[in-house]
């Protein structure tokens, strides 16, 4: 089976899995979950291509183990990324930019959480680079830890279970095999589905809310012009 390369050679998730094995996907999912170095790592390309090599014979690891591992690695690393988040506070947003850290990222992220609070845990698990800082912005932000916890591993389960089965299934359709570079690109595609949709529901409502404001003062107006004239 070849993949493609979307990135570096040793990026790729077929190179990953076959040269470090489980153990290497559990360190790549714990990692891209909340430590700042992992937000460049393909957590779904890789957990998709994981899930395919099972159904195939080609990874000696029983699935459902594979699944139960991989969520206490995503949970593991959101922990970690949390815990992080709360020592360091807002000295994060003040760190200079370098080759491996960005402070955009820190901004998408903390934007995120604020506009779409606990959830934000569950929908960024499908968003790359903003599932890492998520967890951070979260500690940052002195989220609750019992809801944190909670989201956590709701988000850490869905994601990291769902896309491993998701490859499980479709490893056997000979399509798949077949077309397996663009099976792969889709997987990156469909991930930011969720966050598409709660942005246009977002922005519906902020809309709604706009109009409301518009009308309350488009009512109150006249009131307030009867009231200037009673004055004089």
């Amino acid at each position: 089976m070849t993949t493609l390369a979307l990135g570096p050679s040793w990026l790729d998730p077929d190179y990953l899995i076959s040269t470090f094995g489980v153990a290497g996907l559990l360190a790549i999912v714990f990692a891209e979950s909340g430590l700042l170095i992992g937000f460049f790592l393909p957590g779904d390309s890789l957990l998709f291509t994981t899930g395919l090599l099972v159904t195939t014979d080609k990874l000696g690891t029983p699935l459902w183990l594979v699944c139960v591992l991989v969520a206490i690695a995503a949970a593991a690393g959101d922990q970690v990324g949390y815990l992080f988040g709360r020592k360091v506070g807002p000295s994060l947003f003040k760190r200079p930019d370098s080759r491996l850290f960005k402070q955009e990222n820190v901004e998408k992220a903390h934007e995120f959480f604020e506009r779409y609070g606990p959830k934000s845990l569950v929908l960024a698990r499908f968003v790359p680079i903003v599932r890492t800082f998520t967890p951070i912005i979260a500690g940052v932000s002195r989220m609750n830890y019992r809801s944190f916890a909670i989201y956590n591993v709701i988000g850490g389960t869905l994601w990291g279970v769902g896309v491993t089965l998701l490859g499980a299934a479709l490893g056997k359709v000979a399509f798949v095999n077949a077309h397996i570079e663009l099976i792969l690109v889709a997987v990156v595609l469909v991930s930011v589905v969720p966050i598409a949709i709660e942005f246009l529901r977002a922005r519906s409502k902020a809309k709604k809310d706009g109009g409301t404001e518009r009308t309350q003062e488009g009512e109150a107006s006249p009131a307030a012009q009867r009231g200037r004239h009673a004055r004089r």
